[in-house]
């Protein structure tokens, strides 16, 4: 997983990008009903799921734990086709919907970022997503019933506090993947020099 993340950096970025940009639609579409809101999410939802299953699916060989970032994927995917495909369900049981997805996805980029800990500094933004993540969808179902206008506060304070720390989290995976990006052909070629060394016959 450590590996999948340091070589999938741009999953963390477009996920955080797709967040801080469903929080600006979201503050500054006039007129927004709850109802736009959840079908803007979808689309959303639909989105991030895209780019995590490709991620994972990229790296399935070089990765053991590449099935966490699948199942962030899946999750997104689920949430987005539900919503799209049953328009007439009410805005409270999409409201919903959108709680258990932040709760799902916030659990498992906790997990992402314990298993990142011992190949970066500063996780602690990954796990802070998480946490918002899942602060967002207890705040859901302990208010399903708050006002449209609360609602959508709520969802827009959310997606960009999220967006912005995957977009941090997401750059410093790439400040850190450089070195050991670096390091590796220089490995390579001290194993090559030890291997030529070994053929070459001993000079008397």
């Amino acid at each position: 997983m450590n590996q999948m993340l340091l070589n999938s950096w741009w999953m963390l970025a477009l996920r955080g990008a797709l967040g801080v940009l469903f929080a600006v639609l979201a503050i500054m579409w006039p007129g927004l009903t709850l109802l736009a809101l959840v079908g803007l999410f979808a689309a959303y939802a639909l989105l991030t799921g895209i780019v995590s299953v490709v991620a994972a699916v990229k790296n399935r060989r070089r990765a053991d734990d590449w099935w966490v970032a699948l199942l962030i994927g899946l999750v997104g995917l689920g949430a987005g086709v539900i919503a799209v495909l049953h328009p007439a369900l009410t805005a409270l049981v999409l409201v919903l919907l959108m709680g258990a997805n932040a709760l799902v996805t916030g659990t498992l980029d906790i997990v992402l970022a314990v298993r990142l800990r011992k190949n970066i500094r500063n996780e602690w933004m990954l796990i802070f997503s998480g946490i918002a993540s899942i602060i967002f969808g207890v705040l859901v179902f302990m208010f399903p019933e708050a006002g449209a206008l609360a609602m959508i506060a709520l969802i827009s304070l959310y997606a960009f506090a999220t967006g912005v720390l995957l977009l941090a989290a997401a750059f410093r995976v790439r400040k850190e993947s450089r070195p050991a990006a670096a390091a590796a052909p220089s490995g390579l070629a001290d194993r090559r020099v030890t291997a030529d060394r070994r053929m070459t016959p001993a000079h008397t």
